[in-house]
């Protein structure tokens, strides 16, 4: 059987690990789940139920939501569950004990399947330690849910073999996930990483008295949000002044230091850094599509406006 037609296991039936087990359903794939807990198992099947009736509710199942249903299997031992599986996705809690004793059950009963943790801040390494089945462990950190936000990132461990990312992708591509691939283990890994950036900036400029709490989501909402929900901030600033990223890093780089340097974080952007980013821009739109990338982005925001008003 191959990678992308093998079925896929859940280690771990909460609220993640339902999430998971949807969008391997809706992707056509058959999912075994096991969580330890007899209770938890008992209520797995209700909850992706409702998850898939709500998506149905809103035009976005294109199959009965019992024909989904009927590819999720709740499984009563963790062999069960991983037999003839490519991956496992553990979706435990975040104590390093709960998730070895699972990842070493798991591969003691499939010693060629993939290992694949959704933790948000242990990194493989440390999950893994000396084990034997480190070479084949790996973060698959999701948006949450991920049946709504497809992003996954792919963090290797020290210890990670050799085309383990690249298979996992292949599977999580195959699920209808778009994965992204960390050169290295890193705390707290791309998403938690920007995401606390923000989190940090917001409690200080309401610490300082700057703006309130709901004045700051609004910001976000409905400024910053309403282009980060189609592009990045490269991209954002890539746009936002002509010539690209390098005339945006010219104009507006010591500003950004020196908000930087206010926090106590010093890290300005050197010349080749800004060379570097820039010509990866440049890669992905070179300077004479410019304009046409900006009115893309504008007709987007349109679209956008219309929608939210």
């Amino acid at each position: 059987m191959s990678a992308v037609t093998a079925p896929l296991a859940v280690l771990g039936g909460g609220s993640i690990g339902v999430a998971f087990a949807t969008q391997f359903a809706l992707s056509g794939r058959e999912v075994r789940i096991y969580d330890p807990v007899l209770e938890r198992r008992a209520v797995v099947e209700a909850e992706v139920r409702v998850r898939l009736e709500d998506l149905y509710a809103n035009d976005l199942l294109k199959e009965p939501v019992q024909i989904v249903l009927d590819r999720v299997l709740v499984a009563s031992e963790i062999a069960e569950a991983v037999d003839a599986c490519v991956l496992a996705q553990e979706c435990a809690p975040e104590r390093l004990e709960i998730k070895r004793e699972l990842f070493a059950s798991a591969a003691a009963a499939n010693p060629q399947m993939i290992l694949a943790s959704s933790s948000s801040a242990l990194t493989p390494s440390s999950m893994a330690g000396d084990e034997s089945w480190a070479d084949r462990l790996i973060v698959a950190h999701p948006g949450n849910p991920p049946y709504l936000i497809p992003v996954i990132e792919l963090v290797p461990g020290l210890r990670t073999g050799d085309g383990v990312i690249d298979a996992a992708a292949e599977v999580f591509k195959s699920v209808g996930l778009r994965p992204i691939r960390l050169a290295r283990e890193i705390e707290g890994f791309v998403f938690n990483r920007l995401q606390g950036a923000v989190l940090r900036e917001a409690y200080c400029l309401l610490r300082d008295g700057i703006a309130s709490v709901e004045d700051i989501d609004t910001v976000m909402k409905d400024g910053l949000g309403r282009r980060w929900a189609f592009m990045g901030p490269f991209e954002t600033a890539d746009l936002n002044v002509r010539g690209g990223l390098a005339a945006h890093a010219a104009r507006m780089g010591p500003a950004y230091e020196s908000m930087g340097a206010g926090r106590g974080q010093h890290d300005p952007w050197t010349p080749e850094l800004v060379s570097e980013a820039h010509q990866q821009r440049r890669e992905q739109l070179p300077l004479k599509d410019w304009e046409e990338r900006v009115r893309w982005r504008d007709l987007e925001l349109m679209r956008r406006k219309r929608l939210l008003g």
